[in-house]
């Protein structure tokens, strides 16, 4: 009757029954209680956060292999001395090492510091205590790479594979060269493995998903941990992501992609990557990423924990994106403001209630490019005194944990109420992008984004915890 109405306004209306008023439901609120982030700049916030506070860059030349082939020579790469795998699993745990490839060994890490910085007693803590969180009630969502197998590993087997001529002989790979992998070889290249051995050590029985959306990764799988937690599944999840590129085949790709700043041995890593600069040459890779522990906040208020920031608010949007390699976005797509505007009206807030802005700052031009046009197309006049935070010229794009690392530390921004240096970018206008100190702030809402070389965009609005 109402559509009749509506379509025939002179026709005569009839009384109809009146509708109850829908209300949706509340959802809980998400709280963040750990950070657990693996850098450059070394194992866990304090590092990484006191790194950002003086200033100081942590990329250099690259150690990993020889990058004497590439243009770009210089990398964040975590410090040999502070990172063994075997230091953060427990002791029963460590013969599965040896099938984790260096992508799920940096999330396992990650894992147990974000449950050890939240106060979390896990399986993976001490197996004999009663967990903190019920196993069936602790959820787990990590963003991931697809995977490059390494190198040396794979060349052991290929050179056993050649005929009589030298060359590659498929039948003698399938006869002998494969026996000279592990029986388990691929189990360490699987994407959803960094999920699988987290969900193992910490016992998180509740949901579990893998996503690998590129640099996105991290903030989409915080944004489906806030769901599950939101829509009761789960009273908790470890969230973020993490990928390591510093391996031939892998950095290859990003040089075919022309994503790398062409920096030689002989130049300053320290000053390469500039964000948002006109005379950004480019992006250089970092492993690492990180995990956080998400919980609802009465949940978490009740066993005692410290809430460090609140999720007010998620969003996703997909770009159009004809092809990942090598093809540059349109500067002026809607998309990744679309993200932006969704995620504050989510949150319930207006554009000028955002404090400070984390983006991915990778200083890859054409994508600095599509984040700059964004952020004055979502907060017009103010784009120009929101500050922003850019942790890749500390520690590199970390591609599917760069989101996390951003996120951690727009977190630590929010819990310290301090704005960290920024570093090497000059000569921008209408944005506030350019190289200064530490400061003071007060910061209530921090937007945390990311675009993708796949297209795939989010935002997330983080708010001081009350």
């Amino acid at each position: 009757m109402f559509l009749a109405h509506a379509l025939f306004p002179f026709a005569p209306s009839v009384a109809s029954p009146t509708l109850p008023i829908y209300t949706p439901p509340m959802r809980p609120t998400v709280a963040v209680t750990g950070l657990g982030p693996i850098s450059a700049a070394g194992v866990g916030i304090e590092p990484l956060w006191q790194a950002m506070l003086e200033g100081r860059s942590c990329l250099q030349s690259i150690q990993r292999f020889d990058p004497s082939g590439f243009p770009c020579q210089i990398a964040g790469q975590l410090p040999a001395d502070e990172f063994r795998i075997r230091d953060f699993v427990p002791k029963s745990y460590r013969k599965a090492t040896k099938v984790m490839c260096r992508d799920i060994e940096l999330a396992v890490a990650a894992a147990d510091v974000a449950v050890r910085h939240a106060g979390l007693v896990t399986k993976g803590v001490d197996a004999d205590a009663e967990p903190t969180i019920p196993a069936d009630r602790f959820g787990c969502h990590i963003g991931a790479g697809l995977i490059a197998a390494d190198v040396e590993e794979l060349t052991a087997a290929l050179i056993t594979s050649k005929d009589d001529d030298g060359n590659f002989d498929i039948g003698n790979w399938g006869s002998q060269g494969m026996t000279n992998l592990t029986p388990l070889w691929l189990l360490k290249y699987l994407p959803n493995m960094l999920a699988c051995h987290v969900t193992i050590v910490h016992d998180c029985q509740g949901p579990s998903n893998t996503i690998t959306c590129c640099e996105a990764s991290s903030l989409l799988s915080l944004g489906e941990s806030m769901r599950v937690i939101e829509r009761g599944a789960a009273s908790a999840c470890l969230t973020g992501g993490a990928e390591y590129k510093l391996n031939p085949v892998a950095f290859f790709r990003q040089h075919c992609a022309k994503r790398l700043a062409a920096v030689g041995e002989s130049a300053d890593p320290t000053t390469a990557i500039k964000p948002f600069d006109a005379n950004a040459l480019g992006t250089a890779l970092g492993e690492g990423g990180g995990i956080l522990v998400l919980e609802d906040l009465e949940s978490a208020r009740a066993r005692g924990g410290t809430v460090l920031a609140e999720i007010a608010g998620y969003a996703a949007t997909q770009s159009r994106c004809r092809d990942t390699l090598g093809l540059d976005l349109d500067p002026t797509d809607p998309a990744t403001s679309d993200a932006i505007r969704a995620a504050i009206d989510q949150a319930g807030l207006s554009p000028d209630d955002i404090d400070a802005i984390v983006p991915f700052g990778s200083a890859i031009p054409s994508v600095d490019a599509v984040e700059a046009h964004a952020i004055r197309s979502a907060f017009g006049e103010r784009a120009a005194s929101i500050p922003l935070i850019t942790p890749v010229p500390y520690v590199g794009n970390c591609n599917a944990g760069i989101g996390a690392v951003n996120l951690c530390v727009g977190v630590q921004a929010l819990a310290a109420q301090k704005l960290p240096a920024r570093i090497n970018t000059a000569g921008v206008d209408g944005l506030d992008a350019n190289a200064c100190a530490a400061r003071d702030a007060e910061l209530n809402h921090v937007l945390v984004f990311t675009t993708s070389q796949g297209g795939q965009n989010a935002a997330v609005v983080l708010r001081r915890a009350s």
